[in-house]
């Protein structure tokens, strides 16, 4: 099955063919943050999205360029850098750090380049000037503008509107500058109190629009393959792109435009002004990484989530199965008999058919909420091979789980914490907890009731659950 993708311009899913002619090269760019506070639950929706595509183009060969930029400087990282009496490159670059860590701790891998506005202020002065010598932007009163009219027929590329009418309901600041009051900045004079640059036009900084459409083109090129973003870049933003882009090198801009859904919070629409809004950082005091990234992936990236407390705590219990499932594994592994050679046909077909469905979810659009219901169907075969004390194949077990992983990873599942390194590190984790079984024994063999209860209920607090039975002591991890 060849992979589809929803494209925003179609409303349909297309069969995804890149532009490299070899057909193994993938050039991707997703919008990135406007660095002046702490990422929030809706930043974590676009990255952990955009970052599972990506894995899924990794895992089925392809060379991918990803390219996610920082807006360092617009009206609110000005505002807010003036409120804490800092420069704006104070402000912006605490909170790129921010970015990382919050980024990395659910696992997003980094992009190819983070290319910031403040350093490509050239790129796209350059572009500005080429859109002034075609006649699609004017200069007035230290400002450049878009003229939509000039550009009218191109509108409408994403949205599916016609100008007027989507316009017609939209904000418009009043500005005696304009031509027509609907025009959009791409260049913006220098105003008391705020950063700026020389220009052709005048001291000054570029209007939001232009950022990406510079940006993306330096590092991909005219036309790429993927842009990628929420479903609130739409309009104004990606339509802007478009018109700004496509005008300026009279060729296509972007081939797939791909866009995920909104956020809401306990059923309403997330906002700043409803302050029902959670920062990365606040769920991560409450929650494991990975608990919160399962609760992200589950959804498929196009459809609305909804973030509740209720909703993660369900994420919990299903991130939970799936990780005690590889610890019991694991442990499995490790002190099992025979080595086999990894002839188990069942096993193996079972394997084949989980990955060939699970792939099949991922070639239909991304659809990782039946890929991870695949993740489960596996689970729950692994877990039979997992109690029968029968079974010594080894090495069949052993590549189980090492697709099991491969699987997991296209979602961005890790399970470090579960004492699942290496096999060295997972033999000593056994070893140690196995060790503190035999303490145990022997002092309940002794009546030493006080230290075996001890142990046990220090093993529980580690997250390690013991079953004392008349074939001895077994243990598994919650």
């Amino acid at each position: 099955m060849s992979l589809k993708v929803y494209n925003t311009v179609t409303r349909e899913k297309e069969e995804f063919k890149p532009l490299d002619p070899e057909g193994k090269k993938v050039g991707i760019y997703v919008c990135g943050v406007t660095v002046y506070d702490d990422c929030h639950i809706g930043h974590a929706r676009v990255y952990v999205a955009f970052d599972t595509i990506r894995r899924y183009f990794m895992y089925k060969g392809y060379d991918d360029k990803y390219i996610q930029n920082f807006t360092d400087v617009d009206d609110k990282i000005i505002a807010r850098s003036n409120e804490r009496g800092i420069s704006t490159t104070e402000l912006t670059e605490h909170y790129i750090k921010e970015y990382f860590n919050d980024m990395h701790a659910l696992n997003v891998m980094d992009a190819d380049e983070y290319p910031k506005a403040t350093e490509h202020i050239q790129e796209m002065i350059d572009l500005v000037q080429n859109l002034v010598d075609k006649g699609y932007a004017y200069a007035s009163g230290g400002n450049v503008y878009f003229s939509i009219l000039k550009a009218k027929d191109k509108f409408g590329t994403l949205c599916h509107q016609d100008l007027f009418d989507m316009l017609d309901g939209a904000r418009v600041d009043h500005d005696d500058f304009k031509d027509y009051p609907k025009d959009f900045a791409l260049w913006k004079r220098k105003k008391e109190g705020e950063v700026a640059w020389d220009s052709p036009w005048g001291e000054g900084r570029p209007g939001w629009h232009v950022e990406c459409s510079a940006m993306s083109m330096k590092y991909l090129g005219v036309t790429f393959d993927i842009h990628g973003g929420g479903m609130d870049l739409i309009f104004p933003h990606h339509e802007s792109e478009i018109l700004q882009s496509e005008c300026a090198n009279d060729a296509k801009f972007v081939n797939f435009w791909l866009h995920n859904g909104f956020v809401t919070v306990d059923e309403e629409k997330m906002s700043k002004s409803l302050n029902n809004f959670s920062t990365v950082k606040q769920i991560l005091e409450n929650y494991d990484p990975m608990v919160m990234r399962f609760f992200l992936v589950y959804t498929h990236y196009r459809s609305p989530i909804d973030f509740s407390t209720s909703h993660l705590d369900e994420a919990k219990q299903s991130y939970g199965r799936l990780k005690t499932m590889v610890t019991n594994l694991d442990h499995k592994i490790v002190n099992m008999d025979g080595s086999g050679d990894g002839s188990n046909m069942e096993l193996a077909e079972r394997v084949a058919q989980v990955t060939t469905k699970f792939e099949e979810a991922m070639d239909d659009d991304f659809n990782t909420r039946i890929a991870i219901a695949e993740l489960f169907e596996l689970t729950r075969e692994l877990n039979k091979y997992i109690g029968d004390d029968g079974f010594t194949d080894r090495k069949s077990l052993m590549d189980a789980k090492e697709q099991f992983l491969k699987l997991s990873d296209v979602m961005g599942l890790k399970f470090d914490d579960a004492g699942l390194g290496d096999e060295e590190d997972a033999a000593l984790s056994a070893d140690l907890i196995q060790l503190l079984i035999d303490i145990r024994e022997d002092a309940r063999a002794n009546k030493d009731w006080a230290t075996s209860d001890k142990i046990r209920d220090k093993l529980k607090e580690m997250g390690i659950v013991l079953e004392d039975g008349g074939d001895g002591t077994r243990w598994s991890k919650v």
